[in-house]
């Protein structure tokens, strides 16, 4: 798995643990909904640490407590 599929699974995974939809993510973490939406859909090429940022203050959580997942332990290199 890339970083990037990681990262979409690690932001669905936590939207769903937190009962949000993607466009409430977006309100909560004052990113535009087609931002996010370009990120899980393929749009976009990988998210910038600053828009990860953006959404660990959506969810609530630290940027350790976005990355502490098991999806980030072995990454392909591509």
């Amino acid at each position: 798995m890339t970083l990037l599929e990681a990262t979409r699974k690690r932001i669905y995974e936590l939207c769903k643990l937190r009962n949000m939809n993607i466009n409430q993510l977006s309100i909560s973490s004052g990113i535009n909904p087609s931002t996010v939406r370009s990120i899980l859909k393929v749009i976009k090429k990988a998210p910038s640490s600053q828009t990860i940022y953006y959404i660990c203050i959506g969810l609530n959580i630290s940027i350790k407590d976005f990355y502490n997942s098991s999806l980030f332990d072995e990454l392909d290199d591509d």
